[in-house]
Formats: C-alpha cells, sequence, structure tokens
C-alpha cells in the first residue's frame, strides 16, 4: 500500500496517516466528478465566478491554517506559506475575473471562409486528472483548477503523498466555495493508480507538474489513450550575469531565487553563469549572502531556509555536492549535512565545475548553487542551454543590445532580465525540451483544456452576431 501520510520535515516525526483509496472508492470518485461536469458545464460563466471568488475569500480568511498546514507537511517558511495562500487568493479572482473575456467566442472573417458568420467557441471537455508535487502544494492545484474548473471542467486531483491535508483541504474549499459536489475531488492514491484513472474513458485529460520519469509516464498512458496532457516538468534555470549589471542587486536577488522554498521550486535559479570580467565581485558577495541565510524552524519568523521536505531528497543534494567535491570542485560556503532532527540542509555555492560532474547536468533540489565562470556572452549562452532543461531562465545585463540577444537566444520557456523567475496569473507559464509542454496560466492556460470549435455559419442563418455565447 502507498504510504500517504503528514511527516513534519523539521523533526522527522509521521504526525498524521491515511488509507489510500480502495478500487470501488475510486471508481466511485471518478463517477461523481463526471456527474458534476455534466452539472457544471450548464452553468454560466458569471455563476462560476461567484463560486471562485468565494473560494479566494476562504482562502484569506483561512490564510493562517492552511499555512501551516503546509509548513508542516513540506517545510517551507511559515511567512512563504502565507505569502503562497495569498498568491491563490489572487489567481482565483483573476480567472472569475477575467473567464468571461478568455471564454467569449472569438469573430473570424466570414467573407474569407464564404460565410454569414464564423467564429471561434470555446467549452469544457470534461473531467481533468491534475497529478500534483509537494513543493507548492497550494499553489501548484490553484493554477491549475482556477481555470479549469471556470471554463466548466471538473478536477480530479492526485496530490504528492507527503501532503494530504493541504488535498483534502483543497476539495473541501471548493464545495464550501459553492461549487457542486464533486466539481473539485480528491483521491487519496499512490502513483500506482494514475495508469488506472488516465485510462478511464470518463477522464479526458490530464496535468502533471513534476519529475521527468513520472511526465514520460503520463504522456505515454496519454499516448496510448489518445488524451491531451500538459507537463510541466524539472528545470536547471541559468541565471547570467554580464559585466553592465549591477553586480550587488544581482547578487542579493541570486540569493532568493536560489533558496526561495528552502531551494525546492522547479524554477529556481540553479546555474550561475557569471562573466569573468565580474566574477569574482560576484561570487564573494553571493557566497557571504548565502552563508548569512538563517536555517532552522520554518514557523520560527527569523528562519529563511526550512528542511528538505524529505530525508532522501537531502541524501540525494548531499551526494551531488559530494560528487563534485569528489572531483576537483570548490565548496565556497556550507556542503556539510548537519546532525540533529529534521532533514536540513545548508545554503552551499560550488564553483569550479566540470562536465565530468553531476552538478554539471542535473537538477538540484535543494538550496546548492553552482557557479560558472564564462569569457562571453556566446559562452554564456552556450553554458546556459547547455542542458537538457528549458524551464526559466535569468539574465541580468544593463545593456539593451544584450537584453535583446538574451530574450531570443535562452533557450526556455521563461525568461526574466534583471530580475527573479516567477509565476504570474497574466503570463502564460511552461517549458521546453525535457521540461514539458502545454502552458499553464494566462488565457493560454485556460485554454488548453477546452475544445477551441470553429463554428461556421452559411446563409439562412439568424443574423445575430457571434459573441452573445461566453461559455
Amino acid at each position: 500500500m502507498p504510504h500517504i501520510a503528514t511527516t513534519n520535515p523539521a523533526t522527522g516525526q509521521v504526525l498524521k496517516t491515511y488509507e489510500a483509496m480502495s478500487t470501488e472508492q475510486l471508481d466511485g470518485a471518478i463517477e461523481r466528478t463526471d456527474l458534476a461536469f455534466q452539472q457544471l458545464r450548464e452553468t454560466t460563466v458569471d455563476q462560476r465566478a461567484r463560486w471562485m471568488h468565494a473560494a479566494a475569500d476562504l482562502l484569506d480568511a483561512e490564510r493562517d491554517e492552511i499555512a501551516r498546514i503546509m509548513t508542516t507537511e513540506m517545510g517551507k517558511t511559515y511567512a512563504a506559506a502565507q505569502a503562497e495562500v495569498t498568491k491563490c487568493a489572487t489567481a482565483a479572482r483573476f480567472y472569475a475575473d477575467k473567464a468571461p473575456a478568455f471564454l467569449a467566442d472569438e469573430p473570424a472573417d466570414a467573407d474569407a471562409v464564404k460565410a454569414t458568420r464564423a467564429f471561434i467557441r470555446y467549452q469544457p471537455i470534461g473531467v481533468v486528472l491534475a497529478v500534483m508535487p509537494w513543493n507548492f502544494p497550494l499553489w501548484q492545484v490553484m493554477r491549475f483548477a482556477a481555470p479549469a474548473l471556470m471554463a466548466g471542467n471538473t478536477g480530479l486531483l492526485k496530490h504528492a503523498s507527503n501532503v494530504p491535508q493541504t488535498a483534502l483541504l483543497l476539495e473541501d474549499m471548493f464545495r464550501r466555495a459553492g461549487f457542486p459536489e464533486g466539481a473539485f475531488t480528491t483521491v487519496l492514491v499512490g502513483s500506482d493508480a494514475v495508469d488506472r484513472i488516465l485510462s478511464d474513458p470518463r477522464v479526458r485529460a490530464a496535468t502533471l507538474t513534476g519529475s521527468e520519469p513520472a511526465g514520460r509516464s503520463i504522456a505515454q498512458i496519454a499516448g496510448r489513450e489518445l488524451k491531451k496532457t500538459v507537463l510541466e516538468l524539472g528545470g536547471s534555470d541559468p541565471f547570467v550575469v554580464m559585466p553592465s549589471a549591477d553586480v550587488d542587486r544581482a547578487a542579493e536577488v541570486a540569493t532568493t531565487a536560489r533558496c526561495q522554498n528552502n531551494g525546492q521550486s522547479c524554477i529556481a535559479a540553479k546555474r550561475f553563469i557569471v562573466h569573468t570580467d565580474v566574477f569574482d565581485a560576484f561570487a564573494e558577495k553571493f557566497a557571504a549572502n548565502m552563508a548569512a541565510l538563517r536555517v532552522g524552524d520554518p514557523m520560527d519568523p527569523d528562519t529563511d531556509v526550512g528542511p528538505l521536505a524529505s530525508e532522501r531528497g537531502r541524501d540525494e543534494v548531499h551526494a551531488q555536492v559530494r560528487d563534485a567535491v569528489d572531483n576537483g570542485a570548490t565548496v565556497l560556503c556550507g556542503g556539510e549535512r548537519p546532525t540533529g532532527d529534521g532533514w536540513f540542509y545548508p545554503p552551499t555555492v560550488v564553483t569550479d565545475l566540470t562536465p565530468q560532474m553531476r552538478m554539471w547536468s542535473e537538477e538540484v533540489f535543494g538550496p546548492v548553487a553552482g557557479l560558472f565562470r564564462v569569457s562571453s556572452y556566446e559562452e554564456a549562452i552556450a553554458v546556459a542551454n547547455g542542458t537538457s532543461f528549458g524551464l526559466g531562465s535569468n539574465a541580468w545585463t544593463r545593456d539593451p543590445a544584450e537584453q535583446e540577444r538574451f530574450a531570443t537566444d535562452l533557450d526556455a520557456g521563461n525568461v526574466f532580465i534583471n530580475g527573479m523567475t516567477t509565476s504570474y496569473p497574466e503570463l502564460p507559464f511552461g517549458g521546453v525540451k525535457n521540461s514539458g509542454y502545454g502552458r499553464e496560466l494566462s488565457a493560454l492556460g485556460m485554454r488548453e483544456f477546452c475544445n477551441t470549435k470553429t463554428v461556421w455559419v452559411g446563409e439562412g442563418a439568424a443574423s445575430a452576431g457571434a459573441g452573445a455565447h461566453a461559455e
């Protein structure tokens, strides 16, 4: 049986366990979610917006308790957890307010296609399976759920097995907000149940945020079943610093960019690629900033970096650092696994990396930075793009010509210049290469799970124009 439990990563103590659903219980959950789709698709976008606003209000009202649950389950600092809840409420309101425009009929050139009317209509497709990770246990779900529910789809959540309380509170929140029973359903199952769920004809699509192997597995099942998927997988994001950059500011943001969420973020900057003209100055400031971060109890307001989410995750991070050191890398700060309770790891900076080291090509999912020296723009781009990933990227330069070149040349789904990669409801989010495909957020994220329907009307039709329908 899968181990579904809340284990406090700051102490290693198991606080609450859950039994996985039986096959019969899982089938009933799928049935409820499908029946809810038949009901939700008939509601108006305005009605769904009222429910989504109510969900946002619940998030605001219960922010502190929800944040405590997240911190207890996966170890992010309490302040970061509170900010995550607030961000989710913002996204819920964004989609509630923008859905009428995102879903409105789009007129086409009727004359060009010899019609009296022609337009595009966006309609929901049905039950969407969401396989979600533990690192942003509320935000990762909300950025799928808000657009999907507003479009009239229903959601079936298979969350990570170490955040069951967060998963269950999401189902409860949408129900209390007014959405029909089953419109958003959490299933407590292990990853071995995903094939069965996605193979069910009542489930029409899937979205996954997680590892490459998980993404490949989902894609394989969905390909066999001819079902749409959106995949947001890993990242080893570059953070490029050029000679014209504000080095002090870049080093400050780099520290946050690497250690946000205790270093466990797909879009955290991980490879710091610095021009030789400013390398020494940046390295000194960056290492000092990283070493100054306080590691400790994530509920303590003075803590900057909490524990990693699992003992296995910490062991893997340390193994990557030791591999680099054993092969000649230099540690500027950190790098030693602490003793005692909890799965803590110090902010670490490693330089003198070579292609033979794991850190050169692998994603490091913890507060560990790889520091690379380059001598030109061309070398910076080569190192930045020399990875199988392509999720986020950062470039620091005050040269307008370089800014334009980075925007084009960085092989990633997101390019942030003179700032830290983050996700906004207003902007599409996703990757290329082994970081996945498809887009979340913005209008594109809503339409990923819509039937983009062409409507062509010939002579004899009513004269009313397209646009009145906003399903």
